[in-house]
């Protein structure tokens, strides 16, 4: 940790190897150039520290200026084989990993492909001195056309339309001690809710902020629009697949939270 005349953030996120025919292939080198230019324009006032939680796998993948943590070395294929062929992370193992490197006031996890303003560490900052110690803020879809960190400037310019999805969350390290969060896997709706949910148990001031022009997404998400995914979705909805009550399970834990 840097001056501690300084609020520190530490924000952590979770880069991934994948094939030029992605949504990621475009979006995550424009959310790291993005978390770059925002650290930049808030260095002399706040101390921000960038980390990823990456399998050994992806290291290739992140840039320089962020600092990898301890490679993952599990996932859902390891509990749930039956769930999806896909090698998700548990956000616990994530948020651990931040835990353990850093010392900063605040913790930031963001998704992968969501992009930041330039303001956006000065802006959480001045929300935090309000007396948030947790929050969301929800992000503003912007046009396809953006396909490189060129366009940016461009992506700033743009008022894009606002998102119902939960994929920014900002909260005291000092509240993380008391985060309950079971085997909940990133990549799959429902990790918003869980993380939403113990900011809301646990913060003395919790917050949404939904109507901030501070994160950006490329496009509206495109998985359940392919023909044949569409498919895999509807079955995904069937009463014996395992996604079905892995869904139930994480509402069900949702629920505990709240009630608790």
């Amino acid at each position: 940790m840097g001056n501690t005349n300084k609020l520190s953030i530490a924000h952590i996120i979770n880069p991934v190897v994948v094939l030029s025919n992605s949504d990621l292939f475009i979006a995550q080198p424009i959310t790291f150039e993005s978390m770059r230019i925002a650290g930049n324009y808030a260095k002399n006032k706040i101390d921000i520290e960038f980390y990823s939680a990456q399998y050994q796998e992806d290291r290739p993948v992140v840039p320089g200026f962020i600092t990898k943590t301890v490679d993952l070395n599990r996932s859902i294929l390891d509990i749930a084989p039956t769930i999806c062929k896909r090698k998700l992370p548990f956000i616990k193992d994530i948020l651990d990993r931040l835990y353990d490197s850093s010392k900063a006031d605040y913790f930031i996890y963001t998704n992968v492909d969501i992009a930041l303003a330039k303001d956006f560490y000065i802006c959480v900052s001045k929300i935090i001195n309000s007396g948030y110690d947790a929050f969301t803020i929800t992000r503003r879809t912007v046009s396809r056309d953006i396909k490189t960190i060129e366009d940016i400037p461009r992506m700033y310019m743009e008022k894009g339309t606002p998102h119902p999805g939960w994929d920014c969350f900002v909260f005291s390290r000092n509240l993380y001690t008391q985060f309950r969060l079971d085997d909940i896997i990133i990549g799959y709706p429902g990790i918003g809710r869980v993380l939403l949910a113990n900011c809301f148990r646990y913060a003395d001031r919790f917050g949404i902020f939904r109507e901030e022009y501070l994160t950006f997404h490329i496009g509206t998400d495109s998985y359940w629009k392919d023909h044949k995914r569409k498919h895999h979705y509807l079955a995904l909805l069937n009463e014996t697949s395992p996604w079905r009550k892995w869904n139930k399970r994480i509402i069900n834990w949702t629920k505990w939270l709240l009630s608790v």
